[in-house]
């Protein structure tokens, strides 16, 4: 990892609700809104945008863990921000905060874990999840 991560350091994703983010099952829309799927992606997004710049050639990041907590709706149309900020670090591991904020305000919290791995590292365990 290349130094100068920080806590403190915050990314920002900014997008426009669409129909293809909706609450949806096998293509049936439960709800003509935002979802919590679409939530999670986003929030994970922005978190992986802090630690693209300190990637190493022969490093990637891996997710670990996302919590998220949906508090409100955001219909079609709706500009969406979602905003990472680096919370901690230790060795390899990178835990952001994350807030979803649409003009009303405050849609979704949470927080998410990723890990900076080898990729050699990484392509050995997804090799070995393919011999079970």
């Amino acid at each position: 990892m290349k130094p100068g991560m920080e806590v403190g350091q915050t990314a920002v994703v900014t997008f426009e609700v669409t129909p293809d983010m909706f609450a949806q099952f096998e293509g049936n829309v439960v709800h003509p809104a935002y979802s919590t799927v679409s939530m999670v992606y986003h929030m994970e997004w922005a978190s992986r945008k802090i630690i693209l710049p300190y990637l190493e050639e022969h490093e990637e990041g891996i997710g670990g863990t996302v919590q998220v907590k949906h508090i409100a709706p955001s219909g079609a149309g709706t500009k969406v921000q979602v905003k990472a900020t680096l919370i901690q670090l230790k060795k390899n591991t990178v835990l952001t905060k994350v807030e979803a904020s649409n003009e009303a305000g405050l849609i979704g919290v949470g927080e998410v874990v990723q890990a900076i791995l080898p990729k050699e590292e990484i392509k050995k365990k997804i090799e070995s999840s393919l011999m079970v």
